[in-house]
């Protein structure tokens, strides 16, 4: 019978179906920005930054907008351009001895001179951080969250058809890391160390050939997955962004710059869109993943690499969108630990106390026995005493 049993449940175990992962998740048009083509964060208070024309916001998960930058130190640069932004994590540059200030915005200066412009924490623009040169076009920033290219911020451009990658340290002064990778634009992200053999990797999307390529700190350029997308000029994959530890298990949302483009195929809404951390979690989405989303219809495939790489369709319906910038998360803060209990000052328990507790710590047939010798005991007290006074 126990072998019966066996086979029984192994055999059930056989036939019952895989997880069916839901392919049909649908962005929600979240919030309203003039001009939106960028986000990106997540800021020590939670809350992401978003960049308009010549404009920028702060949005928290709850959806409160509050303009940021604004005033007549604040940020007014690039209108109607795509200046795409990267939030400050606060890494330490090793080898230039200093650390990048967190909270601080750097974005992409796209008229002349080209470089990076900063934004402190508190909304003031600082005026050029770094100029670079040998390029014709800025059109990506990153930050190195992982250390392969020492905590830089990483920002490509174009020249002569071939794409720069430029790594930049917190004191302004700029490397360049390859002049001959493939033509790429859009939201860049570096890889975590758990994403197979491309850990650490620059990863980059392609909107022409639709190839989602990884860049090393060498400079060497590899193919990490090819999705089964659309491909061409404003159509193409344009963005990219990792899936955050405590995504799945605290929860949390995506999100993803919806830029009115009008007389395009996909003209856009001028919108931020989002999905929940449940919902990507239905489409089988985990932590670490590479989630990866087309310029024109907003479509998002999740690449998860080990061994080897696999694609997980995500959103598979095309819209109007037109999608821009970095894929940017918010996660849930973790629960707060529990305020250890501090003994009080109380006067310390009876023997008789301490004995019932001890005989509670014996388990209940070790108690019961105590109990029962006690009681025989207090049974032949009084025998005796009755004895004498006959």
């Amino acid at each position: 019978m126990r072998r019966l049993l066996v086979v029984l449940v192994v055999t059930h175990l056989a036939m019952a179906p895989a997880p069916a992962y839901a392919a049909d998740v649908a962005w929600d048009q979240w919030k309203t920005f003039a001009g939106v083509f960028d986000a990106d964060g997540t800021r020590s208070d939670g809350s992401l930054t978003v960049a308009g024309s010549a404009a920028l916001y702060r949005v928290d998960p709850s959806g409160t907008v509050t303009p940021f930058a604004r005033g007549p130190g604040g940020y007014h640069d690039d209108p109607n351009t795509e200046a795409y932004l990267a939030v400050s994590p606060g890494g330490h540059v090793t080898a230039a001895g200093c650390s990048f200030v967190p909270d601080e915005t750097f974005l992409l200066r796209v008229h002349a001179p080209l470089g990076v412009t900063r934004v402190t924490a508190a909304g003031e623009a600082s005026g050029s951080f770094a100029s670079v040169k040998g390029a014709t076009a800025l059109d990506g920033i990153a930050f190195d969250s992982t250390g392969d290219f020492d905590h830089r911020l990483l920002v490509s451009g174009q020249s002569s058809g071939k794409t720069v990658i430029f790594a930049i340290d917190c004191s302004g002064a700029v490397q360049v890391i390859t002049r001959t990778a493939p033509a790429l634009e859009g939201g860049l992200a570096v890889a975590p160390n758990t994403f197979g053999s491309f850990g650490g990797a620059l990863i980059a999307p392609d909107e022409l050939s639709g190839k989602i390529y990884a860049i090393t700190k060498s400079g060497a350029v590899s193919i990490v997955a090819k999705p089964a997308l659309a491909a061409g000029p404003d159509t193409g994959v344009e963005s990219v962004g990792f899936v955050p530890p405590g995504f799945v298990g605290r929860g949390g949302a995506v999100y993803y710059a919806d830029r009115l483009t009008p007389k395009n195929p996909h003209p856009g809404n001028d919108r931020l869109l989002r999905l929940t951390s449940a919902e990507l979690v239905a489409a089988g989405v985990q932590d670490g993943d590479l989630l990866a989303a087309t310029e024109g219809g907003a479509k998002m495939v999740a690449v998860r690499c080990a061994s080897s790489c696999s694609v997980i369709p995500v959103v598979s319906k095309g819209t109007n969108a037109h999608g821009e910038g970095h894929i940017a998360f918010t996660v849930q803060a973790a629960p707060a630990s529990p305020i250890p209990t501090v003994p009080s000052a109380s006067p310390q328990p009876s023997v008789t106390v301490q004995r019932a507790e001890f005989a509670g710590s014996l388990g209940a047939p070790a108690a019961a026995l105590v109990i029962l010798l006690a009681l025989i005991g207090l049974v032949g007290v009084w025998a005796i005493r009755r004895r004498r006074g006959r």
